[in-house]
């Protein structure tokens, strides 16, 4: 087949290329990717956007476990094969979905500025006004996540977690329809983009529940050789967000998970957890970020599968450097151990 490359002309002789842009066809996928969109319009009003919508093998297979489908790509495959066949200029994505390692030809253009990256907690309408802490013994949380579930059991032994699958839609009316749900654990800014900030019944800080490398922020993926949808897709980093995101993506490519940023110090705490969280280990360290003017930018930083063309080179290896001394700290004190009874277990579930 043929791709034609498509270019207008407006009245005054002015060539606009037609950028597509692929996305999930959930709502909430729709949502994020029309504000981004928008942002590009914004920036370029000369270039005209198509929005190029596909189902992922996550939003088809809906009775089975994430962690149990096998796939590393589940909600990114389909969108990457249309980037590979120029079906589409550019993806967005939420971050936490994307691989730390991208299949060869693919770069993370952009990483826009995070939401909350936290997980919260939407209460069945008959607990309102409880919290997790205050539901009835044995009450059954739905999550579709192994890293909330073994976090959540460690923190409330009481509670009892059930797998829940299907878009955030599905999840509320499965919530609110049935009792088979006390509450279920869905991500802040999902809800919040989404303009459901009313259903957020508590929000869960670290010492209850760490979250999601890359959780919150969104990501524009790209080819890595289009110089020209990589520069014009770089003015959107946000460039604490991507440090932030870089030190997570490379301690979990280098083991497991999370973070958080105050001035000059870049802090990252991370931890391992045994599927029913009885056994975990957990540790932060700090890594100071140069942003002084002296700092030469290069052209290019590939880094964890970012490309940050306008971002500090210097801050972009400590935020990396940080993430991997972090996963070789807890690998010194038994995390492969942990990891690897985790993957048994599951394997075996």
């Amino acid at each position: 087949g043929f791709y034609v490359f498509v270019c207008l002309q407006d009245e005054e002789g002015k060539v606009s290329r037609v950028i597509r842009i692929g996305t999930r066809k959930s709502q909430l996928a729709r949502i994020q990717t029309d504000s981004v969109a928008e942002k590009l319009k914004e920036l370029y009003p000369d270039v005209l956007l198509e929005i190029v919508a596909m189902s992922t093998t996550g939003d088809k297979i809906l009775d089975t476990a994430l962690s149990k489908i096998g796939e590393k790509s589940l909600f990114t495959k389909e969108l990457e094969n249309a980037l590979e066949r120029n079906e589409v200029d550019l993806v967005v994505h939420s971050l936490k979905d994307l691989p730390t390692i991208l299949p060869v030809g693919f770069t993370i253009g952009a990483v826009l500025k995070r939401e909350s990256p936290y997980d919260a907690v939407v209460l069945h309408p008959k607990n309102a006004g409880k919290s997790l802490d205050l539901l009835p013994n044995k009450s059954v949380i739905g999550t579709s996540s192994l890293r909330r579930a073994a976090q959540l059991k460690k923190r409330f032994p009481h509670l009892e977690f059930k797998d829940i699958r299907g878009n955030l839609n599905t999840r509320l009316k499965k919530l609110d329809e049935n009792s088979d749900f006390s509450a279920i654990i869905l991500a802040a800014a999902g809800l919040r983009r989404m303009g459901w900030d009313s259903r957020i019944s508590q929000i869960l800080g670290p010492e209850d529940c760490m979250y999601a490398v890359g959780q919150g922020a969104l990501a524009i993926e790209v080819r890595a050789s289009d110089q020209d949808i990589l520069e014009m897709v770089s003015v959107l980093h946000d460039p604490d967000t991507v440090l932030r995101c870089i030190a997570e993506r490379a301690f979990l490519r280098h083991l497991v998970r999370i973070l958080l940023f105050l001035l000059k110090y870049l802090y990252l705490t991370g931890a391992v957890y045994s599927l029913d969280g009885s056994d975990s280990l957990k540790d932060t360290m700090q890594t100071t970020v140069s942003s002084d003017n002296q700092v030469h930018f290069s052209s290019l930083f590939l880094r964890v599968g970012v490309t940050a063309l306008k971002v500090s080179g210097a801050a972009q290896d400590a935020a990396e450097k940080l993430g991997v001394d972090l996963a070789n700290l807890l690998l010194s004190k038994g995390a492969k151990e942990i990891l690897t009874v985790a993957r048994q277990l599951n394997d075996a579930r």
